[in-house]
């Protein structure tokens, strides 16, 4: 082997980089022939050049890999060589350098280095030329020494490029070549290669300084709007219409009802589920009815009864009919009959009014579970998020794992929130309302900003007559003008007011439940889940009793009769030695609340004697707390005999009679209570006979088709018998009543979305009203002062939350709502339109770049092109010295700002919209020179929060089903050799799905009852796995549809920065 040759591999502190080093300071000439010369990574090496005379560079376009292989395949086929015109090859550097900057580093160094690449170019001591054909594929770096010095030149050639990588990093190839007739033949080549080449020299300054992050030409306002087209890229680029096959005659065409259906569409492909949730009365049906139109396979629609019927015009099978989209159409009740037909033929699954799915414990929701799992999950509801962060969980588990979710940077939804409920647990809601409203608030933002940002459509009826408002003009539509909620107050007098605080406290303070929660004094073992459903169901009944009283005094009366009745009768049965307890309520119990029926309640828990227990099994306390309630009962029932009139119903009736509004309008008036809606049906219809009608859960079809005959615009067959319509909550969702423009809530809708619901069915896109009148009735004291009226009845509010403590969030159905807070709520029109959630919208910027695209394409061609990485800076007096940094990753994308004094925060888009907005004639001003130091800031902290989130699910401990079913199965399935391929395959989908949370804990609850009931036999591998054959349906160890696109977490990018100067 010739002495003179020696390789350089990069290895054991032998790098080319330092090789270079060493032979370069000596050398007047540097040639250098490389497939592309990465500028930004000069900074490496330029310090060695500096007493160099003279670079020359010259590269080879074509050896970009796409082009390469292009060209190449060009050349078999056309057998011929391609060369690239002058103008080409310059247009192929333009894009080359592009390319190389948007995937650089970006700090001191590069830019450093990059300047002074440009620098010695504007010097002529630097030039550099590219080779017009793709044919140039050498790595070859030429050094001529000084005269006198020790030989003429050197060599080295290899596979090393003029990078970092290739200097330093990768294991390479290269030899040095130090004879004179190498170095003469190399120079010789290079010489000729170079006088064909194209000088680029200029071209190549021109894109530094004008096409990438480098520039220095980016105005404040050009930046916003190159932030507001990345952020909405998704969006714009949608198509602008929806292509329907078929438009139903007189069916307007609205624009946010087709952005709807391409957003949602869209988000449906991409995470196997998406929420169409704008607030009531915008058409949700319609969209639905329309996206299925854009689906391909068979669509199924879950929905309840009333939705389904014929004779209701807005029924979705009417809709879907209208529309001529085909589909099958199910109730909610009949959840058994699909399983038994089969769902296999079915891509798509509506679900409409999906909040009432929100508890994941039920049988109803383990069977939603099944019959949604591989499918497309179209989750229809106004309300996705009311009570816990859980709510949001159960329903996302219908279409994602929740330990394994394609939602961008949260595979482990569960650890996420679980998270969130502990911050709540940890507070009081009554000691500490301040700091748990604003966790909740916060709460809120995290599930809006983290996870439905990506799942939801949802638009406000503001944001719609705001962003769509020419298109709903042009189609000669308008909304309704929302009434603020006017107050009725109904004034008891001194007696009556009496009776009423002492009842609520005799209810709130001295009342015992014990009747209804007997487990807690039993004396031998109950586990904690049935100690907590035992102290659920008297919590249960203390809200019925205080709904019942605020409701109206004769349902009260009759609840406090039942529960006499109730009391005695387990008295007796005590005495006689027995006490009969049923664990199967609760449930039932939820749903019986639901529809406000409290007899069905009383008779189901006084029926239900599951199991018997001897009475001397129970603690003494039993019977005195008994004894002791019973008394109290009828101390409630002697202070209500003193009650001889009704104060509500009388002002009902003057109000009917006297207030304009309610005497020439059709009229809705809602009650929780069916005793209450019977009593005032049996009071108001002596007034006006004949044109009251009446609507609860036990009405039948013939009544629903009155309702709907006499109350929705839009039947077939409109008749005018009925003028006041006396409904329980049974027709709060779903049902259009838009013939009538007036809403009473006879009762106080303790959670004002009840209201909002409400008030829904009447405030619908296509009413024929201009306004829209609500009335809420409140209990006062009498008084002819209208602000002492208000003032007791807040009173009265206060009371009922205060003395419920921590039981009041049964009464607002888990709304954080403090007791002055309500009384606002619900005289407050935001609260019906929906509006109450944002002060912003980001279709308000959605709306700014559209309108760019549309009026000023050049702008938006230019904000377009502007480089990744983009940066500039502008006068920022509310954070001065702070740079905003916009980071994407893959799908995910998040703001950070950092300043001199405080360390780098994350901004949601709101906030980071509000500070990079800027003017068209905004002044642009000098970067400093800290700013790579903020900026590295900002990185750290995006590193770091894209770390943490991405973390492994976290291990559950403890009463977590699933958990303990794995711990079981691994330790006793070791044997299993047995197994045929099909057990083994079985046993491993079940294994996975327990891992990764795609199981409802209904079934991984039932699952690990009758594991454990195995006992010594579960360490037979056999009838551990027809255990797990018998308890999880085999749908459920299908796939959701969302893991055909697994999560695609992208390399992490800079996208641009602002730096917030001082003045």
């Amino acid at each position: 082997m010739n002495s003179n040759l020696s390789f350089i591999t990069n290895e054991e502190n032998q790098s080319l980089k330092e090789r270079f080093r060493t032979l370069i300071k000596d050398a007047s000439f540097f040639d250098c022939l490389v497939g592309y010369f990465y500028s930004s990574g000069f900074y490496a090496v330029y310090p060695a050049l500096e007493n160099t005379d003279k670079i020359r560079i010259l590269i080879g376009i074509g050896t970009n890999r796409q082009t390469f292989d292009m060209l190449e395949q060009a050349n078999r086929q056309l057998q011929s060589v391609f060369d690239f015109s002058h103008a080409e090859t310059k247009q192929e550097i333009e894009n080359l350098v592009e390319n190389e900057m948007a995937d650089s580093e970006d700090n001191r160094n590069v830019e450093d280095g990059v300047q002074t690449f440009i620098d010695w170019i504007k010097k002529e001591k630097l030039e550099i030329r590219a080779y017009p054909s793709q044919k140039i594929h050498a790595k070859l770096y030429i050094m001529t020494f000084r005269e006198g010095d020790r030989d003429t030149g050197r060599v080295i050639t290899g596979s090393s490029n003029f990078t970092q990588s290739g200097l330093v990093d990768n294991l390479e190839f290269n030899v040095e070549l130090q004879r004179p007739e190498d170095y003469n033949f190399a120079l010789k080549k290079f010489n000729e290669l170079w006088d064909s080449a194209v000088d680029v020299s200029e071209k190549y300054v021109q894109t530094i300084q004008e096409k990438t992050w480098l520039t220095q030409n980016i105005t404040p306002y050009q930046l916003y709007l190159k932030f507001l087209y990345e952020y909405f890229k998704d969006e714009l680029s949608q198509a602008d219409e929806v292509f329907v096959k078929y438009l139903p005659q007189e069916f307007k065409k609205l624009e946010y009802q087709e952005q709807a259906v391409l957003n949602a569409k869209k988000i449906l492909l991409e995470y196997g589920g998406v929420f169409v949730s704008d607030v009531v009365g915008l058409g949700k049906t319609y969209i639905s009815a329309m996206l299925a139109g854009q689906l391909d396979g068979r669509t199924l629609v879950i929905a309840p009864p009333v939705l389904l019927e014929k004779s209701n015009p807005g029924s979705w099978p009417n809709v879907f009919s209208d529309f001529r989209v085909p589909a099958d159409f199910e109730s909610l009740g009949k959840l058994d009959d699909l399983l038994i037909r089969g769902t296999e033929k079915y891509t798509n699954i509506i679900i409409d009014e999906a909040h009432r799915f929100r508890t994941e414990t039920t049988i109803t929701y383990e069977k939603l579970a099944e019959i949604c799992r591989g499918k497309r999950v179209i989750l229809v509801t106004a309300t996705p998020y009311n009570n816990t962060p859980q709510d949001i969980l159960s329903l996302l588990k219908l279409f994602q794992k929740a330990k394994k979710s394609t939602i961008p940077n949260l595979p482990d939804l569960e650890s996420f929130f679980g998270n969130l409920e502990k911050k709540l647990k940890k507070l009081d809601r009554k000691k500490d309302y301040a700091e748990y409203i604003s966790t909740v608030k916060e709460n809120a933002r995290e599930i809006r900003d983290k996870i439905l940002k990506y799942l939801m459509v949802r638009r406000t009826r503001t944001e719609i007559e705001k962003y769509f408002k020419k298109d709903i003009e042009e189609q000669g539509l308008k909304f309704p003008r929302v009434e603020k909620p006017a107050p009725l107050f109904y004034e008891l007098n001194d007696k009556e007011d009496e009776i009423f605080n002492n009842t609520i406290d005799l209810i709130a303070n001295k009342f015992r439940y014990a009747r209804y929660m007997p487990m807690l004094y039993y004396e031998g073992k109950i586990d904690q889940l049935e100690a907590q459903s035992q102290r659920n169901m008297g919590r249960f009944m203390k809200i019925l009793l205080v709904k019942r009283l605020e409701s109206s005094f004769f349902a009260f009366r009759n609840s406090v009769d039942r529960f006499l009745y109730s009391y005695e009768m387990f008295l007796k049965e005590l005495n006689n030695g027995s006490v009969y307890v049923s664990a199967k309520h609760t449930n039932k119990i939820f749903e019986l609340l639901e529809n406000d029926d409290d007899e069905a309640i009383q008779r189901l828990i006084d029926e239900g004697k599951a199991e018997r227990y001897d009475s001397k099994d129970f603690r003494d306390e039993l019977k005195t707390d008994l004894e002791h309630d019973l008394e109290i009962l009828k101390e409630i029932k002697e202070l209500w005999q003193q009650v001889q009139r009704d104060p509500k119903l009388i002002r009902f009736k003057e109000e009917l009679s006297k207030n304009h509004i309610l005497k020439n309008n059709h009229l809705i008036l809602f009650t929780e209570s069916k005793e209450t809606a019977n009593y005032l049906y049996k009071n108001i219809d002596q007034q006006y006979p004949g044109k009251v009608l009446l609507f609860t859960g036990d009405s039948g079809e013939s009544v629903r088709d009155k309702v709907i005959e006499n109350f929705d615009a839009r039947a077939r067959h409109k008749k005018d018998e009925h003028r006041i319509l006396i409904s329980t909550e049974v027709l709060s969702e779903g049902v259009n009543l838009h013939r009538a423009n007036v809403v009473i809530n006879y009762d106080i809708p303790w959670n004002p979305t009840r209201m909002m619901q409400r008030v829904g069915r009447i405030n619908r896109v296509d009413t024929p009203f201009d306004v829209i009148h609500t009335f809420n009735f409140f209990p006062t004291v009498q008084s002819n002062d209208q602000i002492k009226l208000r003032e007791a009845a807040e009173g009265k509010i206060n009371a009922f939350l205060t003395l419920l403590g921590g039981d009041a969030e049964l009464l607002t159905e888990g709304e954080p709502i403090g007791s002055h807070e309500l009384f606002d709520r619900l005289t407050s029109k935001k609260t019906l339109e929906g509006d109450g959630e944002t002060e912003e919208s980001e279709l308000k910027y959605l709306h700014a770049i559209r309108e760019i695209r549309e009026n000023q394409p050049d702008l938006f061609e230019q904000v377009k092109r502007l480089p990744k990485k983009a940066r500039t800076a502008k006068e920022g007096k509310a954070s001065p010295d702070a740079l905003i940094t916009y980071f994407r990753r893959g799908k995910l994308q998040k703001f950070f700002m950092v300043s001199a004094k405080n360390a780098a925060a994350e901004l949601d888009f709101m906030a980071a919209a509000g500070l990079l907005e800027s003017k068209p004639d905004e002044k642009k001003k000098n970067l400093p020179a800290h700013m790579y130091d903020l900026l590295d800031k900002n990185k750290e902290a995006f590193i770091i929060a894209t770390t943490e989130e991405m973390a492994e699910p976290q291990k559950k401990k403890g009463r977590d089903s699933a958990a303990n079913i794995l711990r079981i199965l691994k330790a006793t399935l070791k044997n299993t050799q047995k197994f045929t391929d099909d057990q083994e395959l079985c046993l491993k989908k079940v294994l996975t799905q327990l891992e990764e949370g795609g199981l409802p804990k209904q079934t991984a609850k039932n699952t690990l009852k009758a594991l454990n009931d195995l006992g010594e036999e579960l360490v037979n591998p056999f009838k551990v796995l027809a255990v797990l054959q018998t308890y999880i349906p085999e749908r459920l160890l299908q796939s959701h549809y969302a893991e055909q696109n697994p999560a695609v977490f992208g390399k992490r990018e800079v996208i641009l920065s602002l730096y917030l100067t001082g003045k």
